[in-house]
């Protein structure tokens, strides 16, 4: 890639945008004084150059705060060490072999790397990494001019040779260079624009959206863990839409995530939606809504990644009837299968995919009960099905409920509080989140005469299943029960 700046820079932003930029970076600037100018003394004495860069940079134009900085120097690894070991309080080096040093010190975080000058093998996974000797040629390497800027210190100058204060303040993403240059060094950076999109609410320029069209099959040669990272970091983004939509238009979402892809051609069977795709992103943000729901609130990735698959079991269950409605029996069991094949191809770890198709295939298991006739063992199997899911469970099956018809809406809401007021009712009078039979499986065993074996787990669950049907029972209750059980049993 070269290191010139782009030669099609973009319209120049309002004047009072820019403004607003500047005295947000100015307070930033100031608030992590302590930081930045003892730094830049240490490196400046020891005569290297020190900038803040990318991140950080950024976040202080928009106004955000950060105490983890990211900083890059013409010092090598072995120089950066020395100084920030004089600096801080404790110094690491995993990620030396990129040039970078991390230290800390009281609430501070920082991470120092030297300039690089990154070269890449179209076909390799990753770039081989050779250190640069200018702030210009590191800043040319970056994935997009609003990360493309830097401030020197000590002196706080400010160098932004791509023009990224103007795409901030417009809020569009644009690369430093020519997109399919960047894209064919870095094909993850494509992800990474839906990424940023999603996270900073921007535009992504028609010249960088082109290119993500042109190069999708690019993203194929990304390890699966990388490509997982960032789709993560999308979904858990503050406007997941917008980098989502972005996948699906550029075809990245073919390559990535494909289940998504195909919910665009699917109508539901109550045409309420233009299509179940559109029916899909908005169950994920009317999940977002209700994450204050959940013990430490938000984002949740498994609510939220649970509300994007939920569906996509309805293209195999598509069925046509003769009235011209159609149906997806079954798109729930379905779905899961394709969500745990999806997550396990995407390398997540087993507790996420469990989470997340365990709650694909109970989300449609509240409907199954009609319009509130719930019995007290319909409620504690509900319970005992979700398991440790029913706090997402509960946000899943609201969120599934985008239907325009406020008065339904309103039943359906009304419905499922009384659920919810059910399930705390007998939460309270039975210990539902801990449901087990009063007979554990040394106390059948003795009842029985038996020894441990396949007959005492059958055994445990019929209790089971009574307890949920009947509800508390008492030991002798309990006895006589299995009794009668084990006597039908064998006889």
């Amino acid at each position: 890639m070269s290191d010139a700046p782009s030669t099609e820079p973009a319209p120049a932003a309002p004047q009072p945008r820019i403004v607003e930029v500047q005295q947000a970076v100015t307070r930033e600037l100031d608030r992590i004084a302590p930081v930045i100018d003892e730094l830049g003394a240490l490196f400046e004495a020891a005569g290297h150059e020190l900038c803040l860069v990318g991140g950080p940079v950024r976040d202080a134009m928009l106004g955000r705060r950060h105490n983890d900085l990211d900083f890059t120097t013409s010092a090598r690894p072995d120089d950066t060490e020395a100084i920030l070991a004089r600096w801080g309080e404790a110094t690491w080096d995993m990620g030396r072999a990129f040039g970078t040093i991390g230290c800390r010190k009281g609430p501070w975080q920082v991470e120092v790397t030297t300039y690089r000058s990154e070269t890449y093998d179209p076909a390799s996974r990753k770039p081989d990494v050779d250190f640069g000797d200018s702030l210009a040629g590191d800043l040319g390497r970056r994935d997009f001019t609003v990360n493309a800027m830097a401030v020197r210190v000590p002196g706080r100058q400010v160098e932004d040779p791509y023009g990224g204060v103007v795409d901030l303040a417009q809020q569009v993403l644009r690369t430093p260079g020519a997109p399919e240059d960047s894209f064919s060094d870095d094909p993850l950076r494509m992800m990474r624009a839906a990424r940023f999109a999603a996270q900073l609410g921007f535009d992504v320029a028609p010249e960088v959206v082109a290119a993500m069209t042109a190069m999708a099959d690019r993203i194929e040669i990304i390890s699966a863990e990388r490509v997982r990272d960032e789709l993560v970091k999308l979904v858990c983004a503050p406007y997941p839409r917008r980098g989502l939509t972005l996948l699906v238009e550029t075809g990245l979402a073919d390559r990535v995530l494909p289940e998504l892809s195909r919910l665009v051609a699917e109508r539901d069977e109550h045409h309420r939606h233009k299509d179940v795709y559109q029916h899909t992103l908005t169950v994920l943000e009317q999940a977002i809504d209700l994450e204050d729901r959940l013990e430490g609130g938000g984002p949740d990735f498994v609510a939220r990644f649970a509300a994007l698959m939920h569906d996509v079991g309805k293209p195999k269950t598509r069925r046509f009837l003769d009235d011209g409605s159609v149906t997806f029996h079954h798109h729930d069991v379905v779905g899961a299968k394709l969500t745990r094949k999806r997550m396990k191809a995407l390398k997540f770890s087993n507790d996420e995919i469990d989470a997340v198709a365990h709650l694909v295939e109970l989300h449609l298991r509240f409907h199954g009960y009609g319009t509130g006739e719930w019995t007290d063992s319909a409620v504690r199997r509900y319970v005992r099905d979700a398991g440790d899911q029913l706090d997402r469970l509960h946000i899943l099956t609201r969120a599934d409920c985008t239907t325009r018809n406020k008065r339904k809406a309103a039943r359906l809401a009304a419905t499922y509080d009384a659920l919810e007021e059910r399930i705390g009712r007998l939460s309270e009078e039975e210990e539902l989140a801990s449901l087990r039979p009063a007979l554990d499986g040394n106390q059948i065993m003795e009842v029985l005469e038996l020894p441990p074996g396949r007959e005492v787990g059958a055994a445990y669950k019929h209790l089971l299943e009574l307890r949920i049907d009947k509800g508390p029972m008492s030991e002798d209750e309990a006895r006589t029960a299995l009794l009668a059980w084990w006597a039908e049993r064998r006889g």
